[in-house]
């Protein structure tokens, strides 16, 4: 069955619905410029109430290595996801293992993807000047040329109606999706987190 995050997690009942639901891991972003920012104390707070067996991820976009380290042992997080210009070096400086979002737009992505040993990678939409959670479509053909490189986890505009063709024609190791399943930016759909999950752990890879 597919490996399911759903990231931009800011309040508990998002985080409890999305373990409800099926999620086998939960994203919080501390971009400071993203809509979805949540701050570690607040995090804290949410993952007493939460199981242990459900991944928390970090989100981070170019962030301080000082900052990063010290958010991944404050909440003891089991994936560090770098969503910015992070080099190869950065990216394995950390105790933590990561995953790198590449936001996908030509072949020459591709040939810098292989500069980087994460556990996964994370294939998102290209939007310029736009770190994720835009909504857009991910390039799924070349989002597949990826998995000769290791295995990924699919984002980009992933949303209840177009989950199950995502899954079968990339057949991804995992998914990922934030504004697909949103009301508004930092707040679930319930009904689109459910209904996203049912077709996604339904789905065929």
């Amino acid at each position: 069955m597919i490996f399911v995050k759903v990231c931009g997690i800011t309040n508990l009942d998002d985080a409890l619905d999305a373990v409800e639901f099926g999620a086998d891991a939960v994203g919080f972003n501390f971009y400071k410029d993203s809509p979805r920012y949540i701050d570690p104390e607040r995090v804290l707070e949410i993952l007493e109430d939460l199981p242990p067996a459900v991944a928390k991820v970090g989100v981070f976009v170019n962030e301080k290595e000082e900052a990063v380290k010290g958010i991944s042992q404050f909440l003891s997080l089991d994936f560090l996801q770098f969503h910015g210009d992070e080099t190869p070096y950065y990216c394995e400086q950390f105790a933590t293992p990561y995953w790198k979002a590449f936001r996908l737009k030509d072949e020459q992505t591709l040939e810098l993807i292989g500069k980087y040993k994460p556990d996964a990678f994370l294939i998102d939409a290209y939007v310029q000047k736009m770190w994720g959670g835009t909504g857009v479509t991910a390039h799924w053909d070349l989002a597949a040329r990826v998995k000769e490189k290791g295995r990924i986890i699919l984002a980009g505009g992933l949303r209840p109606e177009n989950v199950e063709m995502a899954i079968a024609t990339v057949k991804p190791y995992g998914i990922d999706v934030c504004s697909g399943v949103e009301e508004k930016p930092g707040r679930k759909d319930h009904y689109k987190l459910e209904e996203f999950l049912r077709k996604a752990k339904g789905a065929t890879t």
